[in-house]
């Protein structure tokens, strides 16, 4: 009784609101409770008990799921069918509901019939016990309806694949036809209800699904007329269509089916008339069109044969995607998109395929329309709509498949040619955007040397009305079809006119589309953009300023990549000029004697982002920088070594500068070694400073790119680095937790890792090598799979230096790095040890398994009797609900064992097992919390 008043206490919590600690302790005691032994009578008692509460009955009823998959071996073999006879009962005390019980409960029976080879007959006996009394028949209908859903998805029985298949087998396959037979009883059985039919409808398709159902035993049995008939019965409907469309879809293959597909298509095409015939009902055509998309799909290739006989399913899905509920168009597009996969590989197309995809496109240029009224649509709505615009054009590239490219924009264009022909006051924006926004789906299809098409929507451009939904599709069509441009250059000069114009639009997005087709044209037309720099280096002179910034930043990738296709000095020459326009800003403001605004600050930030994009495109120029870039690298450092000093504080802008920093090191090169000691004395000053990541990230990267050079005050500055870095995030430590400073974790191991690259005097002879030991442990208790993969990196590297093997030499250059090394690892190492277990069992990242395998074999080869010491009292700290207490004693026996013997490879087994184990006991909590 104790258990069963302190199980229903926890449960209860959950009923009212209380305080996450009390939810947690709640959830923590219920999953230790289905894990213990005394759980299987504790939910016995309260499953059949009357006065238990409703949620109390229905946990027990999982319990006895969980406990049926993941626990069986806690119930000696000789009540085994008692357990099932206990499950039995309770089936028959709770067969009026509530369903989710019996449905927990038919899972029970399910997965231990799956490990109970001595009950002969599952099927047999349920069928026995249940079949005959119409009162439990729903009982029964549950345990066969979930049977093959749960023998093909519970992957976490613990059975062979051997006996699966021959459980499987008698379970399943041996049951079929008797199943099948007793459905065909059921579906017509006197008085039965729809509640009834909707369940052997159910029933039906997943032994369907499961592939036990033959679909040829289907056609002769009294089920496969009824299931077509209870598509005239509203509340049998839509289970009905449930087990066509699996029906038609395990008709696949053909060849096999084909007896069943001449019974199934006659039926279907009969369907068709109702499409018209019910249209005011939604639903209603969207089973219809899940019937005939999942008909075309799988009998695409019989269509192509006998066009004739087939191809009235294809009008019938044509009248589908033409319906006006957007919810429902979907459906067909994956047939569409099939069969235009199957046609296109043909030499000729028939006319009757030709008609249908060209209503097609019909069809989808007036669905991309938006409505008269855009202002009665919500902003989920409009968003809903946009998505799936860009859904609908996908469709009309299938279009293009089967029709050419050629005929599908000309369709568009004349329709835009037609709307504007009827003048401004006959037709409405909507009416041109549309097919704009058709030819841009379909710019991915464009031969880019078509002289037929292309030139004539490029020619239309300039006439259409100055309406910003159509400047913002036309901008968009620029953008799609720059390739083609760059084989027709003399549109350029027009193009830039157009797109300069889309920039003093008052509407954002229509200057954001103009700087899309700025950056496009720029990079697929650069060779001929050329001579238009200068044009480009005014435009940003005299509009620059009133672009918003992602309008800017667009304008300033774009001109480089026309940079980037100059000759190397042209492309220096013209690098710095644009440069210097931003620098002499930054120049500027660190030189101000008042206080900066926040605008201020902004706009340098703005700057910042801009001279970080084309220095990204243009990348480095080579072994050889070019004249103008001779003395460029000092003159820029001198520029932000003074602005990092006066304005480090400002978190955005020392992000923005270390990131434009990083470029420059790619720029310059070399060039840039005589700098970088200043560099990365100024970055560990504002790093102690301000305990801002990116100086971290940013010297890390200068590590890895000078690190092996011999430069005696470059050494020392990395010394300093390390050391003083070190210092400072100890101290951030002492008032901050490590999960409040992830990135500066991650951006300082990173380093680490450099550094031990690089430069491993550095690292481990640094009085700072203890500390950052320490700080790498405390990394590892943060749930960010990046930062613990780094710092486990690290650990391994350590612990596989050379210098620690049993053969290497005795010259300093070994024994000083492990004199450094072995006692960190001894003062640290019954920590170190737990953190390593603790997130294996806990939250580390699955694949870095194998990092803590190769770190524990080292730990064990280097350090064997101390790991002994450590194991015990780590493996006790271990949560019993993370690691069971039978995993943790043979991880323990199993790794005493390896290092006694020196066996040190089978420390892997070991450390493998209990994750195995582990990751069980964490499955079957999400499986709790799901309620599976």
């Amino acid at each position: 009784m104790d258990s069963i008043q302190a199980l229903l206490s926890a449960l209860d919590v959950f009923t009212r609101a209380p305080d996450k600690a009390s939810l947690e302790n709640a959830n923590s005691w219920l999953q230790e409770f289905q894990h213990s032994r005394e759980a299987w009578s504790t939910c016995n008692v309260l499953l059949l008990s009357p006065d238990a509460p409703p949620a109390a009955k229905l946990f027990a009823a999982q319990t006895f799921r969980s406990k049926v998959t993941y626990d069986l071996h806690q119930v000696d073999a000789a009540n085994l069918l008692p357990l099932r006879d206990t499950l039995i009962t309770a089936l028959e005390t709770y067969h009026t509901g509530p369903r989710t019980i019996i449905t927990q409960l038919c899972l029970a029976m399910s997965g231990l019939a799956l490990q109970l080879p001595q009950w002969d007959n599952a099927v047999q006996t349920m069928i026995e016990t249940f079949g005959t009394n119409p009162a439990t028949v729903p009982v029964l209908l549950q345990f066969l309806t979930v049977l093959p859903e749960e023998l093909a998805s519970n992957t976490r029985i613990p059975i062979t694949d051997d006996e699966y298949r021959d459980m499987s087998s008698k379970l399943l396959t041996a049951n079929a036809n008797q199943v099948l037979d007793l459905l065909s009883m059921y579906i017509q059985a006197s008085g039965v209800t729809t509640t009834v039919q909707n369940q052997v409808f159910g029933c039906l398709r997943t032994w369907l699904i499961a592939g036990e159902v033959d679909p040829s035993g289907l056609a002769e049995s009294p089920l496969f007329g009824f299931v077509f008939e209870a598509l005239a019965s509203e509340e049998l409907f839509d289970s009905a269509v449930d087990v066509i469309c699996e029906l038609i879809h395990e008709t696949q293959e053909i060849d096999d089916n084909m007896p069943v597909i001449e019974l199934i298509v006659p039926r279907i095409i009969a369907l068709k008339p109702q499409i018209e015939a019910r249209k005011e009902d939604s639903e209603r055509i969207r089973g219809l069109a899940r019937i005939f998309a999942e008909a075309g799909e799988t009998y695409r290739l019989l269509i192509l044969r006998h066009t004739s006989t087939f191809f009235p399913i294809v009008e019938a899905i044509g009248q589908c995607s033409a319906y006006p509920d957007l919810d429902i168009v979907p459906i067909t597009f994956p047939f569409w998109m099939r069969l235009a996969q199957t046609i296109g590989k043909k030499a000729s197309v028939e006319p009757l395929f030709s008609e249908a995809y060209n209503t097609l496109m019909g069809v989808v240029i007036q669905h991309l329309t938006f409505p008269a009224d855009t202002a009665s649509l919500t902003g989920q709505e409009a968003d809903d709509f946009r998505a799936f615009r860009h859904v609908m054009g996908d469709t009309l590239k299938d279009c293009c498949l089967v029709l050419g490219a050629d005929t599908c924009l000309l369709s568009a264009y004349s329709r835009i040619t037609t709307a504007l022909s009827r003048g401004a006051q006959s037709n409405s924006w909507q009416e041109i955007e549309a097919p704009l926004f058709a030819l841009r789906s379909m710019g991915a299809e464009v031969d880019i040397a078509d002289e037929n098409a292309v030139p004539k929507i490029m020619d239309l451009i300039p006439s259409l009305p100055n309406h910003p939904r159509i400047r913002y599709a036309a901008l968009l069509i620029i953008s799609r079809y720059t390739e083609w441009i760059n084989r027709h250059p003399d549109y350029i000069s027009f193009q830039l006119q157009y797109i300069s114009a889309g920039f003093e639009d008052s509407d954002s997005e229509v200057s954001a589309a103009a700087g899309q087709a700025l950056k496009y044209l720029c990079q697929d037309c650069k060779q001929h953009l050329i001579d238009f720099l200068p044009t480009l280096h005014a435009f940003l002179t005299t509009t620059g300023s009133k672009l918003v910034q992602d309008d800017r930043r667009q304008v300033y990738e774009a001109i480089a990549y026309v940079i980037s296709a100059m000759p190397m000095e042209k492309a220096a020459e013209s690098l710095r000029t644009f440069s210097l326009d931003i620098l002499s800003q930054i120049h500027a403001l660190t030189g101000k004697t008042t206080p900066i605004t926040k605008q201020e600050l902004k706009e340098i930030g703005y700057g910042l982002e801009n001279l970080e994009v084309m220095l990204h495109v243009i990348g480095a120029f080579g072994d050889r920088l070019p004249a103008a870039c001779h003395n460029s690298c000092q003159e820029v450092w001198s520029i932000f070594d003074g602005f990092i000093a006066k304005y480090a504080f400002d978190y955005d802008t020392a992000e923005r500068t270390t990131r434009v920093l990083r470029h420059g090191v790619v720029l310059f090169g070399q060039s840039t070694l005589q700098i970088a000691p200043a560099i990365i004395s100024r970055m560990v000053t504002s790093f102690e400073a301000t305990g801002f990541s990116a100086f971290l990230w940013i010297a890390g990267k200068i590590v890895g790119r000078f690190g092996k050079e011999s430069d005696p005050a470059l050494r020392s500055a990395f010394r300093a680095l390390f050391e003083r870095s070190t210092n400072k995030i100890v101290s951030l430590l002492q008032s901050k937790a490590p999960r409040d400073i992830p990135d500066v974790l991650e951006d300082y191991i990173q380093l680490l890792l450099k550094l031990l690259e690089m430069d491993s005097d550095v690292f481990f002879l640094s009085p700072a090598f203890p500390l950052a030991f320490q700080l790498c442990m405390a990394a590892l208790t943060l749930i960010h799979s990046d930062l613990v993969f780094a710092t486990l990196d690290l650990f391994r590297d350590i612990l596989t230096q050379d210098c620690l093997s049993p053969s290497a030499p005795l010259a300093p250059a070994f024994t000083q790095p492990a004199g450094a090394i072995k006692p960190v690892v001894e003062k640290e190492g019954f920590a170190f040890v737990g953190y390593l277990l603790s997130g294996l069992v806990g939250d580390f990242p699955e694949d870095s398994t194998a990092v803590v395998v190769s770190i524990f074999r080292s730990i064990a080869e280097l350090f064997p009797s101390q790991l002994l010491t450590w194991l015990p009292p780590v493996l006790q700290q271990l949560p019993a609900s993370d690691a069971p207490n039978e995993a943790k004693q043979r991880l323990l026996i199993d790794v005493t064992s390896a290092v006694n013997t020196r066996q040190y490879d089978k420390v892997k087994y070991s450390i493998l097992n209990l994750h195995r184990t582990s990751r069980k006991a964490r499955d079957r909590r999400r499986a709790a919390l799901l309620g599976q």
